[in-house]
C-alpha cells in the first residue's frame, strides 16, 4: 500500500498587492500536524516603483513563520517590535489573543531593484494558549542548528527532531526541516520524525516510490514513520509537520481558533477597529473582506 496520502498543488492567491501560491489550508487537508497556512511567496523581481506592502492586519490563536530566501522585509507590529527580516532568518510572532502586523519593503530599499522570496506560514496554539499574551522573536541565521550528514546538508528552522531544538519558541510537538542535496541522494528519515507529515518541494525533484514529483507540490504522508525518498541533484526541499491537536481548528479570514464565537468576536473587534494599532504604521490597514461577512 501506497504511503502517500494527498499531493497539494499551489494554488494563486492574493494578498493585497502581491499574488502567491497556496499550499494549505487545502478542501481534503486543513492542517498537517499544528500546521495551518503555508503561502509560498515569489520568487519575483521587483522595480523601483514596486514594493512589497502588506498593510496592518491582525491575527488571533496562532503563530507566523516567516522565512525567507531572498530578500528583506520590514516586520512592525502592536507590541513594538519593529525589525528587518532578511534570507535565511526566522521571524515567529504569537498573536494569541490578538495581535496587528504589517510587513513591507523596508525604507532604504523602496526606490530600488530588489527580489523577494520566501515562506509565509501559521501555526496553531493548542487550545489552552489560544488567549496568551502576544509575543514576538526575531531569530539570527547563525543560531538555527545546521549540520552536514554524507553531503546532504539540513537545517532545521523550527521544533524538534534529530535530537536537536531549534530556538524558535515553539508551543507544540513539530518541526520544519531544510534539506538541500548537490547530488542525487536516499534519505530516510522516518525513524527520527513524529506525527503528520508533509514534504515541500521547493527545487529540484523527489522520488516517492514510483512517482516523480517536482516543485511547487506538497506530499502529505500516511505514516511519518515511513518518510523515505531520492532527492535529484540541486534540490530543495521542507520537511514540516508534528502532532495533531484533538480539537478541530477554525479560520475566518487571518484569525484561527477552536471557537466560532472567538472567532466572531476578533472579527467585529477588527471592523470597529478596536485593536491596538501600529506605531509609526496607523493610518492604513486592510479591511475585513467583504465576501466573508
Amino acid at each position: 500500500m501506497s504511503n502517500i496520502q494527498l499531493i497539494i498543488e499551489e494554488r494563486a492567491a492574493s494578498i493585497g498587492n502581491f499574488m502567491v501560491g497556496r499550499l494549505l489550508p487545502f478542501r481534503q487537508k486543513r492542517m498537517v500536524g499544528p500546521f495551518i497556512f503555508i503561502d509560498h511567496m515569489g520568487p519575483v523581481k521587483m522595480n523601483e516603483r514596486e514594493n512589497f506592502d502588506v498593510l496592518p492586519h491582525p491575527h488571533i490563536g496562532l503563530s507566523t513563520l516567516t522565512f525567507l530566501f531572498e530578500g528583506s522585509i520590514m516586520h512592525r507590529d502592536s507590541i513594538g517590535s519593529e525589525i528587518e527580516i532578511k534570507a535565511g532568518e526566522v521571524n515567529w510572532m504569537t498573536a494569541g489573543k490578538g495581535i496587528v502586523h504589517s510587513e513591507r519593503t523596508p525604507d532604504y530599499l523602496r526606490h530600488s531593484e530588489k527580489h523577494i522570496h520566501g515562506l509565509q506560514i501559521w501555526v496553531a496554539l493548542p487550545k489552552e494558549l489560544e488567549q496568551m499574551t502576544p509575543e514576538f522573536y526575531h531569530i539570527d541565521k547563525t543560531h538555527i542548528p545546521t549540520w552536514n550528514d554524507q553531503g546532504v546538508q539540513f537545517k532545521l528552522i523550527a521544533g524538534e527532531v534529530f535530537d536537536k531544538k531549534s530556538p524558535v519558541p515553539v508551543y507544540s510537538k513539530l518541526y520544519m526541516l531544510e534539506i538541500k542535496s548537490t547530488t542525487s541522494q536516499t534519505i530516510k528519515i522516518g525513524s527520527e520524525l513524529y506525527g503528520e507529515v508533509g514534504l515541500y518541494i521547493l527545487e529540484g525533484s523527489v522520488d516517492i516510490e514510483e512517482y516523480t514529483f517536482l516543485p511547487k507540490q506538497i506530499i502529505v504522508e500516511n505514516n511519518s514513520k515511513l518518510c523515505e525518498f531520492l532527492m535529484a541533484p540541486h534540490t530543495t526541499i521542507y520537511i514540516f509537520g508534528g502532532e495533531p491537536f484533538p480539537e478541530e481548528r477554525f479560520i475566518d479570514w487571518n484569525f484561527v481558533s477552536s471557537s466560532k464565537e472567538i472567532l466572531e468576536e476578533a472579527k467585529q473587534k477588527w471592523i470597529s477597529q478596536t485593536f491596538d494599532k501600529i506605531k509609526g504604521d496607523e493610518t492604513e490597514y486592510t479591511p475585513y473582506p467583504s465576501r466573508l461577512k
